[in-house]
């Protein structure tokens, strides 16, 4: 099994850089997020991020409130239970998404990036090698794991439970149901090329007409049942517990469908910037959903016991009169098209960022905005859960067969969210004691009851998102440690610069022509000039140890472009910086490039990169099957010729064996 060396990720952070020769290291830069939100109008970033923030919290009307009383556990629709239920939803959506990530947990940006691992790589750089590293540095890749097991139950939740809204139009349209829902998710990621900000310009202004709906719908039925507002007093949530113990803890389990996405404020954040997300979720967003939720109770309650039974069975699309519910059915599918939306660029974003971290090996990324680093599209990861999506879809047939697969990963996830948080409010932050230890004894408190709830759904799919967690979770430990393996190996044959020049310069033969050497670092030296040297006994008239480094910013202006340095005797140091939103051209940058001698001639230029043969061994390291996965994942990333876009006809590989 053989690989190029330079498979590794193309931008990596300066504090863990991959050991790939060719694979790109990150220059340290000022973060372009904030001037680019800055650059755009609040009120357009506002309606923006509900098309693409939004969507995934936005849409758990529609099945949140059903499934706490007529899913797997069902409760009898009377006030105790309808008043609890309200409570426990208002308080969740508070606690959980109002303090815990609007308020508390979005102040921890890295660079204007969200998510578990963007968190992990703010603590990891501000804490340094402290003894408790290790645990948090696998917490968030668990969290990591378990967002990719959410990303793919979102998308068909969302989109088959409004799919299902037909039949309460006409029970005659059940069986375009499950072909309808398909279509909708096709469509969707086939559309994800065109960019987050094209996707969220067109879904923002729907999304706004969804919360003003579902704002009416719920004022409708409140006014003709105003008391149903007292459900947000936190005793009702109290007596629910005290009345029926049992009971409510399992109701816990559908209660959180309610703040489902909650995940995904966070990590969209790069997306648009926590002001934008933060005025959405306070003045639009939480007012609709707690309208609607309150109007929904509000319905039942003004029903008889035998026509309430039979409503909450979906509640939703009852709150429209009948002329209005094919309208609303419609608009509910626009609005699970955008919850699906939410957590696909959330995916793409923990993609990029674990191929920053080097827990991804490189994979194709195209940037899809020239003002916000954070909007990405990746291909493999979009057709990846396009399939994986369908398959669920076909194979749990309902939504409510989906609601016991959905939620373990996300209240896992924010229970790990919860952990991180501990070190970032007594080591980084040194918030007052006794105000973090009261607030972090809340959110421990929540999430540990939500996730127990919800252990309860793994016979009935809750393995699902398990299984998907634990899979990726190996997938990315194996690289990350694959790596640090093999820099290691690599690095204990490397040998200095100067020795090699000074001792190379004076016994090889010199031949016509310039060799360029693609490395990740510039220390040490590469190992294909070694290879090389060793094979062919013979070095270039000039030799140049080329270096390329993506930074944070969408362009590097063309004095910062270019960092030369003579190491004398023929051989010269050379760095390339590039902005994200730029392709790496290394062939047209050489035209360019001066201070290296004479004028660059692709002709006369031979590019060298490494490609290693990796060993099994019985040194300490990896156990053999996680080696094979390891060479498995360097054979499938993407080469370092085409991301470098080298001619084809002027580039050389020599392979080395390396035991890991």
């Amino acid at each position: 099994m053989t690989d190029d060396c330079g498979s590794g990720g193309p931008v990596t952070t300066p504090d863990q850089a991959t050991p790939a020769d060719g694979a790109g290291a990150a220059a340290p830069a000022e973060s372009s997020h904030a001037t680019g939100h800055a650059r755009d109008g609040l009120g357009k970033l506002v309606i923006a991020a509900m098309g693409i923030v939004f969507g995934d919290i936005g849409t758990s009307p529609i099945y949140a409130f059903r499934e706490t009383f007529a899913g797997h556990h069902p409760l009898d629709p009377d006030r105790l239970h309808i008043f609890g239920v309200l409570s426990l939803i208002f308080w969740s959506l508070m606690i959980v998404v109002t303090i815990k990530y609007v308020s508390i947990i979005m102040r921890a940006d890295n660079k204007g990036e969200g998510g578990s691992l963007a968190l992990l790589a703010l603590i990891s750089r501000q804490s340094g090698h402290k003894r408790w590293t290790g645990p948090i540095v696998m917490l968030g890749v668990f969290a990591t794991a378990l967002f990719y097991g959410d990303s793919m139950i979102t998308p068909a939740m969302s989109v088959l439970s409004a799919s299902e809204g037909l039949t309460t139009v006409d029970p005659r349209f059940g069986p375009i149901v499950l072909p309808l829902a398909v279509a909708i998710l096709i469509g969707l990621f086939a559309i994800q090329s065109r960019g987050t900000a094209k996707v969220g310009q067109l879904f923002g202004p729907i999304m706004a007409v969804y919360f003003l709906t579902l704002a009416t719908l719920g004022i409708l039925h409140i006014a003709a049942n105003p008391s149903i507002l007292l459900a947000l007093n936190p005793w009702y949530a109290l007596q629910f517990f005290l009345t029926d113990k049992l009971v409510a803890f399992l109701a816990l389990g559908s209660v959180v469908l309610a703040v489902t996405g909650a995940e995904a404020l966070y990590t969209d954040m790069g997306h648009f910037g926590r002001n934008p997300i933060r005025v959405s979720w306070l003045a639009i967003v939480l007012p609709a959903l707690m309208l609607n939720y309150l109007g929904q109770g509000a319905m039942i309650m003004s029903l008889s016991p035998g026509a309430a039974a039979e409503t909450i069975k979906n509640p939703f699309f009852l709150l429209a009169p009948e002329a209005l519910r094919l309208p609303l059915v419609i608009l509910v599918i626009l609005a699970s098209i955008i919850a699906s939306q939410a957590v696909i660029s959330g995916a793409f974003s923990l993609t990029q960022q674990a191929i920053q971290l080097g827990f991804m090996p490189r994979l194709k990324i195209t940037h899809t905005s020239a003002s916000a680093q954070g909007q990405i599209y990746i291909p493999v990861i979009n057709w990846g859960l396009l399939v994986i999506v369908i398959l669920l879809v076909m194979s749990f047939r309902t939504s409510s067969n989906l609601a016991a697969a959905y939620g373990i990963a996300v209240t896992g996830a924010m229970f790990i969210d919860s952990c991180l948080l501990v070190v970032l409010l007594f080591s980084l932050w040194k918030w007052n004691r006794l105000l973090s230890v009261g607030a972090l004894a809340v959110f421990f408190l929540v999430d540990s009851a939500y996730f127990a709830a919800n252990l309860t759904k793994v016979p009935d799919g809750g393995w699902f998102p398990l299984m998907v967690g634990l899979v990726i979770f190996t997938l990315l430990t194996t690289w990350s440690k694959g790596r640090g393996l093999m820099m290691e190996r690599l690095r204990e044959s490397a040998m200095p610069i100067p020795v090699f020049v000074a001792s190379a310069a004076n016994s090889a033969v010199r031949v016509p022509g310039t060799a360029v050497f693609l490395t990740s670092t510039p220390d040490g030296v590469p190992h294909a000039l070694l290879h090389n040297l060793k094979h062919n006994k013979v070095l270039h008239e000039r030799v140049v140890l080329l270096t390329v480094k993506v930074a944070d910013l969408p362009t590097v202006g063309p004095a910062k472009r270019y960092q030369v340095e003579d190491l004398g005797r023929g051989f010269f140091r050379l760095i390339l910086n590039y902005g994200f939103m730029e392709e790496v051209d290394v062939p047209a940058a050489l035209a360019g490039a001066s201070g290296c001698g004479v004028p660059f001639k692709m002709m006369e230029t031979s590019f060298f990169l490494a490609r290693q043969t990796l060993l099994p061994s019985a040194r300490p390291g990896m156990r053999i099957w996680r080696e094979k996965l390891f060479a498995w994942m360097l054979r499938n990333a993407e080469s370092a010729m085409e991301f470098f876009r080298l001619p084809t006809n002027r580039v050389i590989e020599l392979g080395s064996q390396v035991e890991i």
